[in-house]
């Protein structure tokens, strides 16, 4: 039995934690609704609507906390290529605030959802120690950012932490990436499916019940100062593949269009698989690849 907080527990990956830690642990939620869902959170954890760029309202909350889960971050990675400050601030400061929270509460651990991005362009699988780390995206540099400022803390005040750089990861819940933003855009136009870039960019997805597994799993079973591990599949699905499960999920033939290049916003990474071996040497075993992960997605939200 632990006394956790998690930040952004609201939103899609961070409400499905919440509904795995809940039974055995006593969990607050702090999210400030701005991309979630309060109907997402499970009716057993305490709920504080509060927004994580003001410290002096949620130092008090972080009392007594035993492990802080930090889910919380503005996660639309396009966002970044035309505003710069929403990324620095939900991401960078927030961050920072909650470590402050932290050292001044003395709270011992923290989980934080990082992600692929922080790597940029990189050579496939992609272990954790690849470097030098290049992002291209705001979004990636910021994720980049706070695991520094996790880093530091830890090495400075004696903070434990679990970073966890995430592959693409999928199911239901989710609102923004490409496969809701597919059905959106086909219920709106059943006929044709715009198709950002060539379609030929390819990447690992990974259903969020194991992107559960794998969070957990490695919290317990791994010690370090600093503990950072890839979650994710171990193979790749293209972006015209996920069209194609999508339309015949829909009894749909749409004719596609691309818009070209082979990439699909500014900052877009178009190939990415990483390596999962340091999760399995510790003894864990993948369950899904990205071509379920996407399918057990599309069923899950068109609800059939």
């Amino acid at each position: 039995m632990g006394s956790y907080l998690v930040t952004g527990g609201a939103g899609f990956i961070g409400s499905h934690l919440v509904d795995r830690l809940i039974d055995e642990n006593d969990t607050t939620v702090i999210d400030n609704l701005s991309s979630g869902n309060i109907e997402f959170i499970n009716t057993k954890a305490s709920f504080l609507k509060k927004d994580l760029l003001d410290i002096d309202d949620i130092l008090i909350d972080f009392k007594d906390i035993d492990t802080v889960f930090h889910i919380a971050a503005n996660p639309d990675v396009k966002l970044s290529s035309v505003d710069t400050k929403t990324h620095f601030d939900q991401n960078i400061v927030a961050t920072y605030n909650v470590l402050e929270a932290m050292r001044k509460n003395d709270i011992p651990k923290i989980v934080f959802t990082s992600s692929s991005t922080v790597y940029g362009r990189a050579p496939m699988p992609t272990p954790e120690d690849y470097g030098p780390l290049v992002p291209e995206s705001i979004y990636g540099a910021s994720k980049l950012a706070c695991e520094g400022l996790i880093s530091s803390y830890c090495n400075t005040f004696g903070i434990k932490s679990w970073i966890f750089r995430f592959a693409n990861i999928i199911g239901e819940r989710s609102n923004h990436g490409v496969i809701p933003d597919f059905i959106q855009k086909l219920r709106a136009n059943p006929l044709e499916l715009e198709i950002l870039g060539n379609g030929k960019q390819s990447k690992s997805y990974l259903y969020i019940g194991e992107c559960l597994d794998q969070i957990l799993f490695a919290f317990s079973n791994s010690n370090d100062k600093v503990n950072i591990f890839n979650i994710g599949s171990e193979d790749q699905i293209t972006v015209t593949k996920i069209a194609e499960l999508v339309s015949n999920k829909m009894r749909l033939s749409p004719k596609f269009r691309f818009t070209g290049g082979d990439v699909g916003w500014k900052g877009d990474i178009p190939k990415m698989r990483l390596s999962i071996d340091k999760l399995k040497d510790l003894g864990y075993a993948p369950k899904y690849n990205s071509f379920d992960s996407v399918k057990k997605t599309i069923g899950e939200l068109l609800n059939d």
